[in-house]
């Protein structure tokens, strides 16, 4: 099923009556793995996200049939017990069912509930990594997520609740380790998150950046402050999803970037993605 491909036939065997768990990238399908086109041209179905671009999902093999299973704040979506049993169900009719999820399974991606479900159930999975959002959406925005002269440390964190959280991450305990933080669905609480960070002694004047639809040809970027970042985002209509960098590396886009080449991908079409049988 890999049209002849050489380097995809070297890669491991999609079985029968698995689920390959796939991270697709943050949206430009240059960021895509092999394994994760692999997965693609031979999966029976795949069982696809709202964060998974058009232009990925442009590369699947005719031959596989699409089935839309997203989660979007606020919007209404399929229960996460739903999604992974419709995924043990269909491994367990035979299938070779694609997961496909945007940026990285195990990044704030929920693999980890769905792998779990799939080991209790006694499915096999394999796990394909991706590049996740917060480190692919900040390189095409000229922003290093490390550099030797700011930062031996990075942290991710999400600026949302799972569903039947109490508490979400400590902003102000984050704030007094000094690292650069990046922020995962972090826009609808922006100014609650920045409230906290500044009461846990981080400057008002910090640097921050907005990624929005990173990677894309939608892409947007603006570059504040810490104190003033939940008003500009709005002020400027920035839209989910969204990256948020906070620190000192936010400082080496303004060196960077009219520099930085990145390739980045089509424009989006406006026909849905198509459902296959």
């Amino acid at each position: 099923m890999t049209n002849g491909d050489p380097i995809l036939a070297e890669l491991p065997a999609f079985q029968n009556g698995s689920v390959w768990l796939v991270g697709a990238g943050p949206g430009d399908p240059a960021l895509l793995t092999l394994g994760a086109l692999k997965a693609l041209r031979e999966a029976d179905i795949c069982i696809y996200d709202a964060l998974v671009s058009r232009e990925v999902l442009s590369l699947a093999a005719p031959r596989v049939a699409l089935e839309f299973a997203g989660k979007r704040g606020g919007k209404p979506s399929a229960s996460q017990r739903d999604i992974s049993l419709r995924l043990i169900e269909l491994a367990k009719l035979g299938k070779k069912v694609l997961r496909l999820k945007g940026g990285d399974p195990f990044i704030f991606g929920r693999g980890a509930e769905e792998a779990r479900a799939l080991a209790k159930a006694g499915v096999k999975f394999r796990i394909v990594p991706g590049v996740t959002a917060g480190i692919g959406g900040l390189a095409y925005a000229a922003i290093p997520a490390t550099a030797r002269e700011t930062n031996h440390a990075l942290i991710l964190a999400t600026g949302h609740l799972a569903e039947g959280a109490q508490t979400s991450a400590d902003f102000a305990a984050l704030a007094a380790t000094g690292a650069p933080l990046i922020l995962y669905m972090a826009m609808s609480n922006l100014e609650g998150i920045a409230k906290a960070l500044i009461a846990g002694g981080m400057s008002p004047d910090t640097p921050l950046a907005i990624v929005s639809e990173a990677t894309t040809k939608r892409q947007r970027v603006i570059v504040t402050k810490l104190a003033t970042a939940s008003a500009e985002a709005k002020s400027a209509g920035l839209v989910a999803p969204a990256i948020v960098a906070i620190g000192a590396i936010v400082e080496l886009r303004e060196v960077l970037a009219p520099f930085a080449v990145t390739s980045e991908a089509e424009p989006s079409s406006k026909s849905a993605p198509r459902e296959r049988a």
